[in-house]
């Protein structure tokens, strides 16, 4: 156990700890070339921001983000994750033909992000529903969101070159709106102690090494078994982090986000039962109060449930779970969160992404551009012209 926040299991490996992996993670924290992103991990590292520069964007009382994947889902799982210490309401136009909500627009602040300052549907969303004080992030560099900033006398903030959208999270694109829903950014910054700890490190290490015999196997289905709904949009952006990293040249993991104890009544059945091409990866979050169970109420025969509160009733599935799946022989590991706090949500942020670096170098794929989706870009572009 690396942190009293929270706890990363490893999958079941009968041989761990291979040197060439530890060999390709002392290479990326080196931060050549494009892994000069890990730089923004660090609590050293310098913002194109300063607090002077955004203070005076604290007084909005809601907040609006235009933003499409990267450049949106790391908040959202931010704000999802931490909504219960954040008294401002925040709005994500994070996809076209979004409900609109009613905003005093006086009182609100509207974060336009784009690193290429050109996303189609960011453009489209900040032109109908933009109509309150504007903050742009985006490259520095001539752009449609750089030449409108410009013209309405907009603040700026530098959207780093070197920072690929889905991760951005510890960038500016995450830790700015974080700051100004009143978190702090610091605490998200637990990387340098992180690198030290042999737990933090070997977990990462066993972690990636079975993963990567899970797709020379042909298990190529990551399935995200979710047990707290405040997760998902933090599963989302992994989701993405995962799936436009690694999903090149025939290759990739498909990350399948199912939440529980919903789907299993569905898909329950397929995973255990189904293709042997899943492994699994539970999430949950413990400590927080549920509904009990109205004793009074309870039928005879269901005097099990006497006393027993809904989380109580979901730890028994999950560990129900883990039985049926060890004795099955399926793989799985687990992410534990004890404190929902900016720690334990810094530490799965960098965490996941060092994880999805490494994966990359394993399966000889950078894991930083995305070449398919941008021919979608450009015939969307021609049809429309």
């Amino acid at each position: 156990m690396f942190s009293k926040k929270i706890k990363i299991s490893c999958f079941n490996l009968k041989k761990k700890n291979k040197k060439n992996i530890r060999e390709l993670l002392i290479e990326i924290l080196k931060k050549k070339k494009n892994y000069r992103l890990i730089e923004t991990f660090s609590n050293k590292y310098q913002y194109s921001y300063n607090k002077k520069k955004i203070s005076k964007f604290k007084k909005y009382k809601t907040i609006s983000i235009f933003g499409l994947g990267g450049s949106s889902l790391c908040i959202k799982a931010i704000y999802d994750f931490l909504k219960f210490k954040i008294r401002k309401k925040v709005y994500f136009y994070d996809n076209l033909d979004v409900v609109v909500p009613k905003i005093d627009k006086k009182k609100n602040l509207d974060i336009v992000i784009s690193k290429s300052g050109s996303t189609l549907e960011t453009i489209v969303n900040q032109n109908i529903f933009s109509n309150s004080k504007k903050l742009f992030i985006t490259e520095n560099k001539k752009s449609y969101l750089m030449d409108l900033a410009l013209k309405l006398k907009s603040e700026i903030i530098e959207h780093r070159n070197f920072v690929g959208g889905r991760y951005s999270a510890l960038s500016e694109v995450g830790m700015l709106p974080a700051e100004l829903f009143g978190l702090k950014k610091d605490k998200f910054k637990k990387f340098d102690n992180l690198i030290k700890n042999r737990d933090f490190m070997n977990t990462l290490i066993y972690n990636v090494d079975m993963m990567h015999k899970f797709y020379s196997l042909g298990k190529t289905n990551s399935v995200l078994l979710n047990f707290d709904k405040s997760l998902i949009s933090l599963l989302e952006w992994y989701q993405q982090l995962l799936s436009e990293s690694l999903g090149k040249n025939r290759k990739g993991f498909f990350p399948i986000i199912s939440n529980l104890p919903k789907d299993n009544h569905s898909l329950m059945q397929l995973y255990l039962d189904g293709n042997r091409n899943n492994f699994f990866t539970i999430f949950d979050t413990v400590g927080h109060k549920t509904p009990k169970i109205k004793n009074k109420n309870l039928l005879s025969g269901y005097n099990f449930l006497n006393n027993q509160s809904v989380k109580s009733v979901m730890i028994a599935q999950k560990n129900s779970l883990k039985k049926v799946l060890k004795k099955q022989n399926l793989k799985f590991r687990n992410f534990e969160i004890l404190n929902k706090d900016e720690e334990s949500l810094g530490i799965i942020f960098t965490y996941l992404m060092l994880e999805t670096m490494l994966l990359g170098k394993l399966m000889k794929i950078n894991p930083f551009n995305q070449p398919a989706v941008e021919s979608i870009k450009k015939e969307t572009k021609r049809i429309l012209s």
